[in-house]
């Protein structure tokens, strides 16, 4: 990424399973999104839908049922976020580089949300686990952002997975524990961790490789381009 190139953080590389059907249903709706909602509202929403998720995790600690809030707002968070940056787009608002990082942001306030509500009805003695659980979670959002500032190509899916696949398991993941309750926590959330561990791992290696012939590569050009002016002096 050079000072001249554009930014392109309002751009997403690569696509997951459900990318072609959003791109479709954004392209039916967005022009029917009331005039007095703009991008930015849309964004902020992002708070309300992640304390609604703190506070029916809360009340679930009495009744697991009310995990069907937390349902609800993980739906709505996904409405407000997939259609945020589409209104801003087609209005040309021109808030690029602040929806890229509140948008972001509070997408991070949104996953750490949902994890501590998780944290709040799981049997006592898990907590380090769920703490664990943030980091990698976070550690996946962490590497688009450090990659994107290498190479300026913004990359949010993982083998053919992303943000909208991730709401529909916590939906069902919701769906399930209403019936099973929270007792198999014990050994799901290391088990968890553990899986989201290799891939997170996997996921560093594959971008350090790339960042690393990114680098020799352009090392490779300077030492052709260093010859080819002594050659021609």
């Amino acid at each position: 990424m050079t000072h001249t190139e554009p930014f392109a953080g309002h751009e997403k590389a690569g696509h997951s399973i459900l990318t072609g059907a959003e791109m479709w249903l954004k392209g039916k709706v967005v022009g029917r999104i009331p005039r007095g909602i703009e991008t930015y509202h849309l964004t902020l929403t992002t708070v309300l839908w992640s304390a609604l998720v703190i506070g029916f995790s809360i009340l679930a600690r009495t009744s697991l049922f009310w995990l069907i809030g937390v349902s609800a707002a993980i739906v709505l968070q996904y409405v407000t976020d997939l259609f945020d940056g589409a209104v801003g787009r087609y209005r040309n608002t021109g808030l690029v580089k602040w929806g890229y990082y509140m948008d972001h942001f509070l997408d991070y306030v949104f996953l750490s949300a949902v994890v501590v509500g998780y944290a709040v009805i799981a049997p006592s003695g898990l907590q380090y686990w769920f703490l664990f659980l943030l980091a990698l979670t976070g550690g996946f959002m962490v590497n688009s952002f450090l990659t994107f500032a290498a190479t300026n190509e913004f990359r949010i899916y993982f083998y053919g997975f992303g943000p909208t696949e991730f709401r529909i398991l916590l939906i069902a993941v919701n769906t399930a524990l209403i019936y099973t309750g929270t007792a198999h926590f014990a050994y799901t959330i290391p088990l968890t961790c553990a899986v989201l561990s290799l891939a997170l791992a996997f996921l560093i290696y594959r971008t350090h490789v790339k960042l690393w012939g990114i680098d020799m590569a352009a090392k490779s050009g300077q030492e052709h381009s260093r010859r080819d002016t002594r050659l021609a002096a």
